[in-house]
């Protein structure tokens, strides 16, 4: 498994979602566990999991998917295709259904993200223009029974928008535009030396409500976490030297302007330029961060930022919030559960397949 490694320096899944960046929704005492995940020849599969082990269903796809989301209402959920795919799954999650495959019309491709509004009849998805390579596209999709169709599409004000989630108001939008232009069917980064990473808060009618960026050029703003409270808390991948000093976590509190988030150098150095996966537990007001090039879960106090606990898990890519704590999985290793609830936080491996695990998860 070299998906993550290979990205190193030699380094070894709505309501539910307006309020949290993998957040637990409870219809039983057995979440359903949903990701995307390889086998050992390199096929790609949308998958569901019970977290005591069960299988519920392994839906063989042909594009690598990146992120899933669930339905608020109906027993679905679209596995979003990865940069630069031009198909997504919609896939019913009792069974494994592939009820339809969602082609990006021409001249875009999605970015691995998407959300369900609460309502349930609309889907946005983050997609780029390739025929004007970069620009961010918010694409507009009608739930129709058990199908989506594409109705509109409005700017995400930035270049190479990845991971949008909801705000607490349940209409607007934040948006990471991780500002790195690439073009039709590549993943090949063409602005290197113009990027323009920037978190924008977006009505979703397409109103643009807020536009900021960070110090660094080069910071991509990438992943997204956001609490009940309205806090947002982003991931970076910096694309600089990498012996530069960088924040690659930053923060966004209610009535203040988006800025870094005090991460301490050990963990900034052990991150190696690079995070994956974040989420918040509201109840416990709790943030995990996942950096597969370090091996590291990072868990920090939301309030205060202080470092609550570091866990060794080679190439950890998805996390949830939970009742207790978080689920992790892995691209190497077992998935994990972390109990959060007492002062020291227990680690413990899941029955589920070890490894090959993609770079996100949800729980439903």
């Amino acid at each position: 498994m070299k998906r993550r490694a290979f990205l190193g320096f030699g380094g070894a899944l709505a309501a539910a979602s307006a309020v949290g960046g993998w957040a637990l929704t409870h219809h039983s005492e057995q979440p359903l566990l949903l990701s995307a995940r390889d086998d050992a020849d390199g096929r790609h599969y949308a998958v569901g999991y019970r977290l005591d082990g069960t299988r519920v269903f392994s839906t063989p796809v042909s594009e690598r998917c990146h992120d899933v989301y669930a339905h608020p209402h109906l027993p679905i959920a679209v596995f979003v295709g990865r940069r630069p795919s031009r198909e997504s799954y919609l896939i019913d999650s009792r069974d494994g259904t592939l009820l339809q495959i969602l082609a990006s019309p021409p001249n875009r491709h999605f970015y691995g993200h998407g959300v369900f509004h609460a309502s349930g009849d609309w889907f946005y998805t983050t997609e780029n223009d390739t025929a004007e390579p970069g620009r961010g596209v918010l694409g507009v999709y009608r739930v129709d029974e058990r199908r989506l169709i594409r109705t509109d599409e409005h700017s995400t004000h930035g270049v190479g928008p990845h991971q949008l989630l909801w705000m607490p108001d349940g209409e607007t939008l934040v948006i990471a535009n991780g500002g790195i232009r690439t073009e039709a069917d590549s993943r090949a980064m063409m602005n290197l030396a113009a990027m323009e990473p920037s978190l924008v808060m977006l009505r979703r009618d397409g109103t643009l409500l807020s536009k900021e960026q960070l110090p660094e050029q080069m910071n991509s703003v990438r992943h997204l976490a956001v609490a009940a409270d309205g806090t947002v808390v982003s991931g970076q991948q910096y694309e600089g030297d990498p012996m530069d000093q960088v924040p690659l976590l930053a923060i966004k509190r209610p009535g203040e302007p988006f800025q870094a988030f005090p991460l301490g150098e050990p963990q900034r150095r052990v991150m190696n330029q690079y995070t994956a996966s974040l989420a918040i537990n509201d109840a416990l007001r709790l943030l995990a961060v996942t950096a597969p090039r370090g091996n590291k879960v990072f868990i920090w106090d939301l309030d205060s930022t202080a470092l609550r606990d570091e866990i060794h898990l080679p190439d950890c890519a998805g996390v949830a919030a939970t009742e207790r704590g978080f689920v992790v999985s892995s691209g190497q290793g077992r998935c994990r559960s972390i109990d959060c609830t007492a002062e020291r936080f227990v680690s413990t491996a899941l029955k589920l397949p070890a490894g090959l695990w993609d770079n996100h998860l949800r729980l439903v």
